[in-house]
This record gives C-alpha cells, sequence and structure tokens, in this order.
C-alpha cells in the first residue's frame, strides 16, 4: 500500500501545534481548499469528528477514529475519494528546544490503477500543504 511519511518540527508548544492539526477547520484559512466541521465528534474525545476538505460540498470527508491529547492524531477518509483505504496518522512530541516534532504519514489503497511512486508523491504534496497551513497559522 502506497504510504508517505513526513517530519517537520515547529517553533511552537506542542498544545497550539496539536489543536491546529486536529480542529481541522482552524487552518482553513490557511489552505488552498476549505476545511469545515461537518459532523461533531464525541464532546469527551473528539473521536467522530467528521471535517469535508474541498469546495462547497465537492471534496473528501475525514473522520477522527483517534485521539490522545497532545500526542496522537488519527482518521480516515470515509467518503468522496477513490480508495479502499485511507488512513492518516500525525503523531507529535515535543523537541529539546521547545518546539514540536510532528510525524504525519500518510497510507492509500486506491480504488483505482494508480502507479504506487505517483500515489506517494501526490500524499507527499498533500501533506506538506497542510503542514504549510499549519505554519501560516502559527505567524
Amino acid at each position: 500500500m502506497p504510504r508517505s511519511t513526513v517530519e517537520t518540527v515547529f517553533d511552537a508548544p506542542r498544545d497550539i501545534v496539536y489543536r491546529l492539526f486536529t480542529e481541522r477547520e482552524s487552518v482553513s484559512p490557511y489552505l488552498p481548499i476549505q476545511v469545515k466541521l461537518v459532523k461533531a465528534g464525541d464532546p469527551a474525545t473528539g473521536v467522530g469528528a467528521q471535517h469535508l476538505l474541498g469546495f462547497g460540498k465537492v471534496g473528501v470527508t475525514e473522520e477522527i477514529t483517534a485521539l490522545t491529547p497532545g500526542e496522537l492524531m488519527e482518521y480516515k477518509i470515509i467518503k468522496g475519494a477513490p480508495v479502499k483505504r485511507h488512513v492518516g496518522t500525525i503523531t507529535f512530541a515535543d523537541t529539546s528546544e521547545g518546539g514540536t516534532r510532528v510525524v504525519y504519514t500518510m497510507e492509500s489503497e486506491p480504488s483505482l490503477p494508480v502507479p504506487a511512486p505517483a500515489l506517494e508523491f501526490g500524499l507527499r504534496q498533500l501533506t506538506n500543504q497542510l503542514i504549510g497551513g499549519v505554519r501560516k497559522a502559527l505567524r
């Protein structure tokens, strides 16, 4: 299954970086697409929240499947993309300099025949756009 992992460091505290990634709509003004909360998650955990990424009603819908406050976010695409399975996992850790190390991994199994290198490139580009949106939000 094609997979892409991007590691980066943000010069910001972990709680702020974690919030920007998990409250997906908070970075919408900094992305070339819109991110909209379409279903709230569990009030205590946030799991089950669904976000539409796209334009208007056209795009992909992600559902948060796991959250460990300050440490982990996992989601899957539940509609809008030609995939059998797509999972994103983001981990967060403090750096010795007071920043936050983020490891963002996407795995995708397309339902159409797509060469793995092409899909991996696309996943990496998408990950970098999301990371770039968080960087802009931190300014």
